[in-house]
């Protein structure tokens, strides 16, 4: 079940990667936005897939893995893209917080899938709130240009750090839900 709907979508979001960063770096007017959009519609692919395996019964191993997988290199990605135009210290400690949290919770989910326990450690509606606002406040950022009136990168900039706020929640809640079976394998 490699080319089922749902995957090849996951695959799109990954061959985006080296796009954006390509698009990031070049040095044409529309460069940014056209970076910002493309971000953006491989974040729609994030919902797509998962409502397309559901909905189409393409559920599969390899989509469960490459899915994650997928999210959390296109959100790094982009972050350090960020950094590397705009070094201020909040929006270092944003990226530091949200690459930091996604490779602890990935750890736990794994430690926890292997003590058969990862149930306990499932997506939860703040992990799904924290990504669209992540998706949201990147590719705004990512895009860079006014749009109106409206300050584009400074409000990407504040929903990427509300989502930082609640990626720390999310990870506390995952924590709590774990704390059980990590002082019980301690002893």
């Amino acid at each position: 079940m490699l080319w089922t709907v749902p995957n090849v979508l996951t695959w799109l979001r990954i061959l985006a990667i080296p796009l954006v960063v390509v698009l990031f770096y070049m040095p044409y007017k529309w460069s940014d936005p056209a970076a910002g959009l493309l971000f953006a519609a491989a974040g729609i692919t994030d919902l797509l897939d998962g409502y397309y395996a559901r909905k189409l019964n393409q559920t599969s191993r390899l989509g469960a893995f490459l899915d994650p997988v997928a999210d959390k290199l296109i959100v790094a990605v982009a972050l350090v893209l960020l950094v590397s135009k705009d070094p201020r210290s909040w929006v270092v400690m944003t990226a530091i917080i949200i690459i930091g949290r996604e490779i602890a919770i990935s750890a736990l989910r794994e430690w926890m899938a292997e003590i058969g326990q990862r149930r306990k450690v499932a997506v939860s509606f703040l992990g799904k709130l924290k990504t669209i606002l992540q998706i949201v406040g990147l590719s705004m950022m990512l895009y860079r240009w006014d749009i109106w009136f409206i300050p584009t990168y400074n409000l990407g900039l504040i929903l990427t750090l509300i989502a930082a706020v609640l990626t720390l929640a999310s990870m506390v809640s995952y924590l709590r839900a774990a704390w059980p079976d990590l002082r019980r394998q301690a002893d």
